[in-house]
């Protein structure tokens, strides 16, 4: 039996995955998607975040008051 290669490709864009996944399955070719896992740095400050607005730990800005806030 031939030696089976693997072929890794890294795409960039939701277009690209879309592209590649269609092109395997036009050769039949098999496939199989795996997603990057997210930093742990910024899983851990996204979940304090959630924390913090359920503890009500939050700043809230009226729409006219927006400008000034962000300092424009």
């Amino acid at each position: 039996m031939e030696q089976q290669n693997i072929i890794i490709f890294e795409p960039s864009t939701s277009e690209e995955t879309n592209a590649l996944k269609a092109f395997a399955k036009a050769l039949k070719l098999k496939s199989e998607v795996k997603e990057k896992p997210h930093n742990p740095e910024f899983v851990a400050i996204i979940k304090e975040s959630q924390k913090q607005a359920k503890e009500g730990k939050v700043t809230r800005v009226k729409k006219e008051n927006l400008k000034e806030f962000l300092g424009l």
